[in-house]
């Protein structure tokens, strides 16, 4: 049984602005390069990879984002079940990619804190510590950054017109949170 410790643990909501800490959620890092390793996650996942830059596919389970050209995260679309770290999709990945030598599998589920914005003042708040331009971004669903936010890495998904999933490092989560907490309430 896991002993999984939220690290924030509260809800924030401003005018225009709701962001809370959606969790668990399964995590992992998948890398290769070979066609046969895009064949093999097809086929175990139902879902393609996305191969053109800073983009994302979906299925009704998983989500998959492009990070570079030979490494993508999948993200479970819904909340799994707490008390295991045991995970259907990682076990097939690592049956049909990692055994085979096709490609590598690490789950990153504990590494990343996945924070859930919505509301119509998300790329204002973004514009306040980023020297991302969001311009384009916000306007492309399933667009995907990776950039500076308040000094920290995140990952930005954009999941719908106002709502994105960013993905930060467990051990700066706190320190975000409570920046984007203090900036979202001078908006």
């Amino acid at each position: 049984m896991l002993n999984y410790t939220n690290v924030i643990t509260e809800e924030k909501s401003y005018s225009g602005l709701q962001m809370k800490e959606i969790k668990p959620v399964m995590k992992l890092v998948i890398r290769g390069k070979k066609r046969e390793f895009l064949s093999a996650i097809g086929k175990s996942l139902n879902l393609l990879l996305p191969t053109e830059p800073n983009t994302s596919s979906r299925s009704e389970r998983l989500s998959a984002l492009w990070l570079s050209p030979d490494e993508w995260m999948i993200y479970s679309n819904e909340v799994s079940d707490p008390n295991t770290n045991d995970y259907e999709t990682e076990n097939l990945l690592n049956k049909n990619i990692s055994k085979i030598n096709l490609g590598a599998v690490t789950n990153v589920t504990d590494q990343f804190v996945l924070i859930n914005i919505k509301g119509d003042k998300i790329f204002d708040l973004f514009e306040t510590g980023s020297p991302f331009n969001f311009n384009d971004f916000k306007n492309k669903i399933g667009s995907v950054a990776q950039t500076i936010l308040a000094k920290v890495d995140v990952i930005i998904h954009n999941q719908n017109q106002n709502e994105v999933n960013l993905f930060v490092r467990r051990s700066f989560s706190q320190h975000l949170f409570s920046w984007m907490n203090d900036s979202a309430s001078r908006l």
